[in-house]
């Protein structure tokens, strides 16, 4: 086993809200934890924490208690962190929705969830209710933060002014958060994550993501996304920090708010750092505030990293983890100046991985002449690895197995300087600009379309090198499907992020003898095709 360079930390056996806010003291419940750039607005750690026991005071009041399910469909907006962690704070849990969610998605979360209340904000609205009507949740179960009529609003909930009950919880197996995943592959399935698994894995960043109670931290990151969730939200939350909130990325507007609210640390996903690296318009903004970077949610590539962080003087570094852990589990150091940039780091403290070859199922322990393992796919055990899969015991115990190790579906290696690179994947998921598609899920839609016989999807690279979703597509008998058919017809019923973005006609789509997409024959004649 590999094992991380800084020795384990005691995990605080907390409530995610008495971890965040139990020990908040006089001077930092003064310290701003919220920037809404949108009025310039500002919110205190003190007024926060008195928003989020009234509105958990108002839910109880209402029937909420911790056996409930709350959808969360809201944006990057103050009033997330009070709903959030209002709910957190009475023991119920939250599954969080895309804000790009049609209303069948929403439903369909809902549904598989068991969520019986939703939280949303007015410019959502018609896709929430339309889910909650769908799954017959009341129109006073629907909350509207800003206001709509004939729902309760966070304005009215908070006036109530009412004292939250005493909430009594085993962090370690209370859930806390659903958030979705596809895991290795197939549709999405709701991932339990524990207050502990939370509680755990901020405690383990707080060791090697070096962000402080001086920071301005940008968030455009979604903290509907277990990314944003964990380290831009909670673990800015925790270190004291000053959160500048975004509802979606614009890259004018991200600059300029840099620029106006002085912002010093900058959580990103790949094409964010594209475009510092490459944008002509970097260069009409003072961004010097801005010391660090750190990109996550999909692989950076150490040429782009380069180029980002010598263009705007900052320190660029990237991590790895997964909505099934927490999702943390590799991070760079500041301190390690000797770690590759297109490098996910080290592994956190308390955290354990494996390399396991694809092939045999044998352990990799090996270092070869170049200081590198040979390629396997990561396994990794933690207390940030979640409880499971709800309700799919048998998905559960393929993904953790028997010693506790969570097997990720991502192909690494690892250097004796104790750092680790992805170099592959063994699953079928496609990251797009961070989000996660299931192939799956795009060939099960396509095969309703009366004019395809058969379809696979695979992830292929774009002109700048990020991960875009294509289809191989068999036309039926006698159709006439044009590949602008194909990309619309996608279009019209899923959120934008699962677009089809290429369409490729062949003659047959390759499958083993039991049925199984050979997407790697796929992959092999697209590469062919590029080079």
């Amino acid at each position: 086993m590999f094992y991380s360079p800084f020795p384990d930390v005691e995990i605080p056996d907390l409530s995610v809200y008495d971890y965040l806010f139990g020990d908040l003291t006089n001077e930092d419940a003064a310290r701003v934890a919220l920037i809404d750039p949108a009025t310039g607005a500002e919110t205190t750690y003190g007024a926060l924490k008195a928003q989020i026991d009234a509105f958990a005071g108002a839910l109880a009041a209402r029937g909420v208690d911790s056996d409930t399910v709350v959808g969360l469909l809201c944006p990057n907006v103050p009033v997330f962190a009070t709903a959030f962690h209002g709910v957190l704070r009475l023991g119920a849990a939250v599954t969080s929705f895309n804000s790009l969610y049609t209303a069948t998605e929403i439903e369909s979360q809902i549904q598989d969830a068991a969520a019986t209340w939703i939280i949303t904000v007015s410019p959502l609205l018609a896709a929430a209710a339309e889910a909650a009507e769908a799954r017959g949740i009341p129109a006073d179960h629907v909350i509207v933060l800003d206001g709509a009529d004939g729902h309760p609003n966070l304005r009215e909930l908070l006036s109530e002014q009412r004292t939250p009950p005493v909430v009594t919880l085993d962090p370690a197996t209370h859930l806390a958060v659903l958030p979705y995943s596809s895991g290795t592959t197939g549709t999405p399935k709701g991932v339990e994550l524990s207050h502990r698994n939370l509680v755990a894995n901020v405690e383990q960043s707080r060791v090697i993501i070096d962000l402080r109670d001086t920071d301005r931290v940008l968030a455009v990151l979604p903290f509907f996304h277990i990314y944003g969730m964990t380290v831009l939200l909670n673990l800015a939350l925790r270190q004291r920090a000053s959160l500048v909130t975004m509802p979606r990325f614009d890259l004018e507007e991200f600059l300029s708010n840099i620029q106006e609210h002085g912002c010093t640390y900058l959580f990103i996903a790949p094409p964010i750092a594209v475009a510092l690296a490459k944008h002509p318009i970097v260069d009409n903004y003072d961004i010097s505030t801005v010391h660090s970077v750190f990109s996550g949610a999909a692989p950076l590539d150490g040429e782009t990293a380069e180029l980002a962080g010598h263009r705007i003087h900052a320190r660029v570094m990237q991590g790895y983890g997964l909505t099934e852990t927490s999702p943390v589990t590799h991070a760079v150091p500041v301190a390690r100046d000797d770690i590759p940039l297109s490098s996910m780091g080290v592994l956190l403290p308390n955290t354990v991985c494996k390399l396991v070859d694809t092939d045999s199922g044998g352990e990799i322990t090996e270092f070869g002449a170049d200081g590198e393992t040979a390629p396997g796919e990561l396994w990794i055990k933690g207390p940030q690895v979640m409880m499971g899969y709800l309700n799919k015991p048998d998905e559960t115990a393929h993904a953790i197995d028997d010693d506790d190790f969570f097997h990720t579906g991502d192909v690494a290696t690892a250097s004796e300087g104790g750092w680790f690179s992805i170099v592959d994947r063994v699953k079928e998921l496609i990251k797009y600009h961070g989000y996660q598609v299931p192939p799956a899920e795009l060939e099960a839609l396509l095969l309703g379309h009366p004019g395809i016989a058969d379809v696979a999807v695979i992830g292929v690279k774009d002109d700048d090198g990020q991960e875009i979703p294509k289809a191989f597509v068999v036309p039926a008998a006698g159709g006439d499907v044009t590949a602008d058919d194909v990309m619309a017809y996608v279009a019209e019923r899923v959120a934008p992020y699962k677009k089809i973005r290429r369409v490729e006609f062949i003659e047959s789509i390759p499958k083993s003898s039991s049925g199984k997409i050979l997407r790697k024959d796929l992959r092999t004649r697209e590469g062919a095709a590029t080079s």
